[in-house]
This record gives structure tokens, sequence and C-alpha cells, in this order.
């Protein structure tokens, strides 16, 4: 297994939606292995492929949850269905989040309670749970890379104009930048 770069805002295949998996081969089982690989080194609880600069429809994630799902899984070809999100402003203290290619960040979001999580294992067979709480917001957070979002798309305004101002400071927005986990500091202090 290997640990991948991890690539930041700005690099364009974050900004497109990824193309589904076609072939459960080994080859889509060594870039998974690599994945959870990578998520572990940079303290992940997900991982979405274009995250490794791969488009494709894929996510690891690593979340202990009481939702009857496993707290360590991929998802190929997911599908989500969603509860409502609440149309409140998010709380600062409570729905931060934060994301691996917008590196040392946290903004308030607010995400649906609940979504039904459906698609595929590595190996080509059904995966089916719910996820509820902030293992929702995984599911959710993940499932958005794959259409080629980040969640400071989602941001409200005034938190949407922070998270671009500091993403300028950074010097993101242009291709070729990543972070190497394990190599480079953590971003998020872990």
């Amino acid at each position: 297994m290997t640990v991948l770069p991890v690539t930041i805002w700005g690099e364009p295949v974050l900004h497109r939606r990824a193309s589904e998996v076609e072939v459960f081969d080994d080859e889509l089982r060594t870039l998974i292995a690599d994945m959870f690989e990578t998520n572990d080194a940079a303290n992940g609880v997900g991982l979405a492929a274009p995250q490794v600069g791969v488009g494709k429809r894929i996510f690891v994630f690593k979340y202990a949850n009481e939702d009857d799902a496993p707290d360590e899984g991929v998802l190929v070809n997911p599908v989500l269905t969603l509860s409502k999100i609440p149309g409140a402003l998010p709380d600062p203290e409570e729905d931060v989040e934060g994301c691996l290619s917008f590196p040392g960040e946290h903004y308030p979001l607010q995400r649906a309670e609940w979504a039904r999580v459906q698609g595929f294992d590595g190996h080509g067979n059904p995966v089916d749970f719910v996820a509820t709480g902030w293992f929702a917001r995984v599911m959710q957070h993940e499932f958005d890379h794959l259409d080629g979002k980040l969640y400071v798309n989602r941001l409200v305004d005034r938190y949407a104009k922070k998270a671009m101002k500091q993403a300028k400071k950074n010097g993101w927005g242009v291709p070729g930048l990543t972070w190497m986990p394990g190599v480079d500091p953590d971003p998020f202090g872990h």
C-alpha cells in the first residue's frame, strides 16, 4: 500500500464530476487500499478518489458510528438519499467541517441529519446502510467530492468569503498543489 499526495483546492479533478467505476478489478482494489492508507496517514475520517487525483466515483471512510454500519468502508458509485437540510444557519461551534483538500481550515456548514447510503464495495458487492448525525455529515462531505464540490462551495456567504480569502492567502486555487500525509506537517494538528 502507498500513501498518495492529497490534492488542494484549485486542482481541476476536485472541481468536476467524477466518472462511474465500470470495472471492479485488482487495479481498483489497489487504489482503494492506497486510499485507506492515505486516509489513515492524514488522520482523516474520509477520502474521495478526486482528492488523490483520480476522477472516479469512490470514497473511503473511517468513522466510529452507532448506525449499524461498518466503522470503516468503501463506497464505489454511491447514491445518497438525504433528509431535509435544516434552513437554520449553521452553528459555528457544532456544525464545523474541515477538508483534507482545504487543509487546516474549518468552517460551519448545515447538513442533513440522515442519509441512506447505497453503492458497491471494491468487489462489486452491494452496500446499503443508513448514517445519522456526524456520520451522515461524513457521507455527504465525501459524496460531494464525487460531484466536483468541496464543502466550502456550500458555505453561507459570510463563511464563503472567509474561506476564499484564506484560500487566496494560502496561494490555493491553481493546479498542481498537493500535500503529503505522513511527510508534511499535519494541517489539522493531529
